[in-house]
C-alpha cells in the first residue's frame, strides 16, 4: 500500500472529526477546516491508489508469463480415449 493511501485515509479521518465537531459546537470555521481536510484526504488517498495500480501493472508486466497448454473441448479421460482410439485405427 503506497504511503500517499495512508496518509489520506489519516487526514480524512482527522477532517471527519474536525468537521463533525465543528457541527456539535456550531463552530462554522472547524467545519469548513474540516472539509477541506477530507477533501485533501481522499485526494491523497486516491494517489495512492493510481500509484499502487500503476506499480501492479509494471509488476505483472515484467513477470514471464505461463506456458501452459492450453486444454481442449474434452476431459483428460476422453482425450485419452480418442487417442487411444485413434492409435489403434479406431473411428
Amino acid at each position: 500500500m503506497d504511503k500517499d493511501r495512508v496518509k489520506g485515509k489519516m487526514d480524512d479521518a482527522a477532517g471527519r472529526i474536525k468537521r463533525q465537531v465543528g457541527e456539535w459546537t456550531g463552530d462554522n470555521d472547524a467545519q469548513v477546516e474540516g472539509a477541506a481536510q477530507q477533501v485533501k484526504g481522499k485526494a491523497e488517498n486516491a494517489w495512492g491508489k493510481i500509484k499502487d495500480a500503476a506499480r501492479d501493472a509494471k509488476d505483472e508486466a515484467q513477470q514471464p508469463h505461463s506456458k501452459e497448454p492450453v486444454k481442449g473441448p474434452y476431459s483428460d479421460e476422453e482425450e485419452a480415449r480418442r487417442k487411444h482410439d485413434k492409435e489403434r485405427g479406431v473411428t
